[in-house]
């Protein structure tokens, strides 16, 4: 991720519902005001979507993850429910990711066979070689990864509503902020060693594929 990128990231996610939030409960109340402070997100989201054209299992998954979350916080009806419904939909996301592992269909691999299009390979070819013992476990720790930012991350948002109520959905969109590069970083890193493990397995196993690397 650019500079450019991660700036916006931070604008759009962070310090533009931050400061509807801080500012605008006042004049709209707390649900209006959390409500609101989830639309630069969401339009960023769907911004990026279709700039990027990202018309895959990675891409359908965020919009129908918008689309869900946008549809719990309409329904909510106030601040604290919204904010609780958030955390047990955020859990629920979790589990997806857990149940994908438990059936050994892990979304982790099928979002590298989405970025591996992208850099020009077939999907049935990429999803043929992630499957192969030695490598399918990787994608299998990947996913995991998801299910561990989940849980960590709505158990934080938990706390934090527990211990400060509505008053503190400052906080959660500070922490949860910093908590969420973290694990993007750990989710970056680990489909970095998928890839590296993958590059070793073509050189050992497939000269068909030797001239071709998985890693950009």
């Amino acid at each position: 991720m650019n500079k450019k990128l991660i700036i916006l990231d931070l604008v759009c996610y962070g310090a533009i519902p931050f400061l509807i939030w801080r500012y605008g409960r006042d004049l709209t109340g707390d649900y209006w005001a959390m409500l609101l402070s989830t639309v630069p997100g969401f339009i960023y989201t769907v911004y990026r979507f279709a700039k990027e054209r990202q018309f895959n299992i990675a891409g359908l998954f965020i919009i129908g993850s918008l689309l869900i979350g946008t549809t719990v916080d309409l329904l909510s009806g106030n601040a604290e429910n919204m904010l609780w419904n958030q955390v047990y939909l955020g859990y629920g996301f979790a589990f997806v990711f857990l149940l994908s592992m438990m059936v050994r269909k892990p979304l982790g691999l099928y979002f590298a066979v989405d970025w591996a299009y992208l850099q020009g390979f077939r999907r049935k070819d990429s999803l043929t070689l992630f499957s192969k013992k030695g490598l399918f476990q990787w994608y299998q720790l990947v996913t995991l990864l998801f299910v561990l930012q989940g849980v960590f991350q709505n158990t934080l948002k938990a706390w934090l509503i527990y211990k400060f109520g509505v008053d503190g959905y400052d906080q959660v969109l500070i922490y949860r902020k910093i908590s969420g590069y973290i694990f993007s970083a750990m989710i970056f890193g680990g489909f970095m060693l998928a890839g590296v493990k993958t590059n070793n397995y073509l050189k050992e196993h497939s000269s068909d594929y030797a001239a071709k690397s998985f890693v950009k």
